[in-house]
């Protein structure tokens, strides 16, 4: 049987995850991302990143039995954003889900960012109750932390390397681990 992580064992990482901490099957409440966006809050306060899943797509889009090697294919997402973006102190992510036939008491989300091994940030937001078989929305704001200038001109020559892990829980149990790399184009 596989390690179940915790929140807290998740707050202590140090560096990004090599693999998932969690299979697909763990997602046992349903959890389905519908659609995501990132925008700006301050200054053109545009839209940075928009991906919305077509209406008419299956519910249940993950085969049973991914090999590990293909996990990467749903579970990874790549984003190419304006190298401005890192002199961005606010963002804001809106997401819009459902749930499965079963209610959620309690669900969490822990975001840790990183270039190469060093933890740039860490959120960690909780969004209360879902009632089975429903659609919710969930916006948050992100203050993002002033880098130095050497980090940042780091960050633009090394594309993807700067990452996340994003870990969902139910309560205290791991039902959900999404990976992000990042790149900043000039």
């Amino acid at each position: 049987m596989a390690k179940e992580w915790t929140p807290e064992e998740c707050l202590d990482l140090t560096r990004p995850c090599e693999g998932y901490l969690c299979p697909l099957s763990a997602n046992t409440y349903g959890v389905e991302f519908l659609e995501f966006k990132i925008r700006e809050m301050e200054g053109q306060k545009r839209e940075l990143y928009h991906v919305k899943k077509p209406d008419d797509a299956p519910s249940d889009p993950y085969p049973p039995d991914i090999p590990p090697e293909l996990e990467d294919q749903y579970r990874l997402i790549q984003y190419a954003f304006p190298a401005e973006f890192l002199k961005a102190r606010t963002i804001g992510t809106a997401l819009v889900f459902s749930v499965g036939a079963q209610e959620v008491p309690s669900f969490r989300m822990i975001e840790r960012h990183y270039f190469r091994d060093k933890l740039l940030k860490s959120f960690d937001f909780t969004l209360g109750f879902c009632m089975p078989n429903s659609r919710n929305a969930w916006e948050v704001i992100y203050t993002l932390p002033e880098l130095d200038p050497e980090l940042e001109k780091e960050m633009i020559d090394a594309p993807y390397e700067t990452k996340s892990d994003s870990f969902y829980f139910v309560g205290n149990k791991m039902v959900m681990h999404n990976k992000a790399e990042y790149a900043y184009t000039v």
